[in-house]
C-alpha cells in the first residue's frame, strides 16, 4: 500500500507540476491534477478488460505451427 500511495503522490505531483507549467495557473494546475490521474484509473480498467479479451483469444486459438507454443 506505501508503493501504491507513493505512485499516487508522484503522479498528483507530476501532473500538477507540468499543467502549472504550461499555464502558469494553481487552478488549473491542481483541478488538472486530480481530473487527470481519475480518468486514467477509468481508463487503465478498461484497457485492462481488453487487454484479458485479447489473451483469452490468443490462448484458444489453435497453434499454426502444429503444436503447443
Amino acid at each position: 500500500m506505501t508503493k501504491t500511495l507513493s505512485f499516487a503522490f508522484m503522479h498528483f505531483s507530476v501532473a500538477f507540476s507540468v499543467a502549472y507549467a504550461l499555464t502558469g495557473d494553481i487552478v488549473v494546475g491542481g483541478t488538472l491534477a486530480l481530473v487527470e490521474p481519475a480518468v486514467n484509473t477509468v481508463a487503465y480498467h478498461f484497457h485492462e478488460k481488453i487487454w484479458a479479451r485479447w489473451r483469452a483469444r490468443r490462448d484458444a486459438a489453435p497453434s499454426t505451427l502444429g503444436f503447443a507454443a
